[in-house]
């Protein structure tokens, strides 16, 4: 039996990266997969040959979470057209660098908007859901620089610390109702976003992860295959890191 076999999850910020991947190694352990991105993507067709390579469905579902009026009535819908989710992944992140004297209000605010206040609004939603169904797994994707904090990432690390809050909090008010909350701290991963990183950034980074490589999205995938399958079970509020000791 697959992992999460006719289990039903929900992935934000699937059309690439972490969350495409993501995307993908749920659908390949069963699970059914509503992907929300901000626009139709390149990679809805890849995503719905994986999901019948493997038997299941996917859905792409299109919405700007930005938007938090507009993302709440788009959840609403989703969650009825699903019935209901067993698995929330919070992953649709951006970065607007910027030293913290010279970062302009907009670039605070949008960072804030998409990092934490779409993460509470989804989770206001599916949660309520999944407590009164007593069972599911919320994974909200936080990051290294919200345990440590990172120099010229003053809005996405607050953004990403608040989210560790969140995770914390949320799990003591829903644990008794059998839904489990946990986020996953990534460190240097190779993606998209990263790829934008200079190379002398690149090497200092590498200087300080003991395992001396950045990781894959693969290797975030799988920890969050194991928080959301009954592996887990007993596994909640937790910040799990994937930085090759980076963060040790």
């Amino acid at each position: 039996m697959k992992l999460l076999e006719n289990k039903k999850a929900l992935v934000t910020g699937s059309s690439r990266g972490i969350g495409r991947k993501i995307a993908e190694v749920f659908m390949a352990n069963g699970a059914e997969v509503w992907g929300l991105c901000t626009k139709p993507s390149a990679a809805k067709a890849d995503l719905e040959k994986v999901a019948a390579d493997n038997g299941v469905k996917f859905h792409e579902i299109c919405c700007n979470c930005g938007d938090a009026a507009a993302l709440k009535e788009c959840i609403k819908a989703v969650l009825e057209e699903s019935g209901g989710f067993d698995v929330l992944v919070n992953n649709a992140g951006i970065t607007r660098d910027g030293l913290s004297f010279a970062m302009s209000m907009e670039n605070w605010q949008d960072v804030i908007n998409i990092n934490l206040t779409a993460p509470f609004v989804i989770n206001q939603i599916i949660s309520y859901d999944m407590i009164h169904k007593k069972k599911g797994s919320i994974i909200n994707m936080a990051s290294i620089s919200g345990v440590h904090g990172e120099a010229g990432q003053v809005n996405y690390s607050a953004s990403k610390a608040g989210l560790i809050g969140m995770t914390k909090a949320l799990a003591k008010e829903i644990g008794k109702r059998k839904v489990r909350v946990n986020a996953v701290a990534p460190g240097f991963i190779e993606t998209e976003m990263t790829e934008a990183v200079p190379e002398e950034l690149r090497k200092e980074w590498l200087k300080i992860i003991p395992m001396n490589r950045a990781g894959t999205v693969e290797e975030v995938a799988n920890v969050c295959l194991f928080l959301a399958s009954d592996l887990s079970t007993y596994v909640t509020g937790q910040v799990i890191g994937i930085d090759g000791g980076m963060g040790a």
